[in-house]
């Protein structure tokens, strides 16, 4: 059967993306936010998985106001990269598995999850950033990727322990795909900032921390934590932390998680960097 070993987390600054591929990334400013995933580059290098199911959320590029999924699930060959306003980021295509995600929706659906299938999805830099963070400048992704948009945007957004519970359905969906597949979750966004209004550039190092903590040792508890706390303590785009529960969600909860890689920077941009590698306890 299918299993899901590890889970990644990772902000998906876009800024990030454009310091890349203007080949900024080694100046002094960019230089303290790429090291903190040097060691991240080498892990994957030595535990490439077959297929990343990979949460995230557009940013007005596949959907827009008129029409705003809660969940929408790539289940496409291929998934093209958005044109974000000044072009395509220069990256390869995402490959997609179309067996594994039709498995997956047809697994959440009958397991009560309504989401909506996507055959056609382009992806913006909520997926391209991680990526590139994750496997460095390459001519082609080293592996399948399951894009999950979640919407944290426009009000009402799901909560943390909606996209957890959903979570633990994906995991299941994945044990009961009969094909032998390594698969890592990635939980993407986030951490505290706010992007208009009296507070922007809020970040919030001490609550950021204090997530990383709890997701780490007490998800259930984390889960229970409701959105004004988020826009309070985190500001409004810190709600896209929710999305990192549904990774964790995933992950094995009877054991304790192996704590990988665990790294934290300010400032990137106008947001807080926070980045986890977990693999499944033994």
């Amino acid at each position: 059967m299918a299993k899901i070993t590890a889970s990644v987390y990772t902000s998906h600054v876009p800024a990030i993306g454009a310091a890349l591929d203007s080949g900024k990334a080694g100046e002094p400013y960019w230089q303290k936010v790429f090291s903190g995933y040097d060691y991240s580059k080498k892990w994957n290098k030595d535990n490439i998985p077959d297929v990343v199911f990979l949460i995230y959320n557009d940013h007005a590029n596949a959907f827009s106001l008129s029409l705003i999924p809660t969940f929408a699930l790539g289940t496409a060959e291929s998934f093209p990269i958005a044109d974000e306003g000044w072009g395509a980021r220069p990256v390869p295509v995402v490959k997609g598995h179309p067996e594994l995600a039709s498995h997956i929706a047809q697994s959440l659906i009958q397991d009560d999850f309504d989401i909506t299938i996507a055959n056609e999805l382009p992806v913006d830099h909520g997926l391209t950033v991680p990526m590139s963070l994750m496997f460095g400048e390459v001519d082609e992704w080293p592996c399948y990727v399951i894009p999950l948009h979640v919407n944290v945007v426009q009000y009402p957004v799901p909560s943390g322990a909606r996209c957890f519970a959903m979570g633990k359905a994906i995991r299941r969906a994945v044990e009961s795909f009969d094909q032998d597949l390594n698969v890592h979750i990635w939980g993407t966004g986030g951490m505290s900032h706010q992007l208009q209004g009296a507070r922007a550039g809020l970040i919030n190092e001490k609550w950021d921390n204090d997530f990383l903590d709890e997701l780490i040792a007490e998800p259930e508890k984390l889960s229970k934590k409701p959105h004004l706390e988020y826009v309070e303590e985190a500001g409004s785009e810190g709600i896209e932390l929710v999305m990192w529960l549904m990774a964790r969600g995933a992950m094995n909860l009877e054991k304790e998680p192996i704590v990988k890689h665990r790294f934290y920077h300010v400032p990137a941009s106008n947001t807080a960097v926070g980045h986890l590698i977990l693999e499944d306890g033994i």
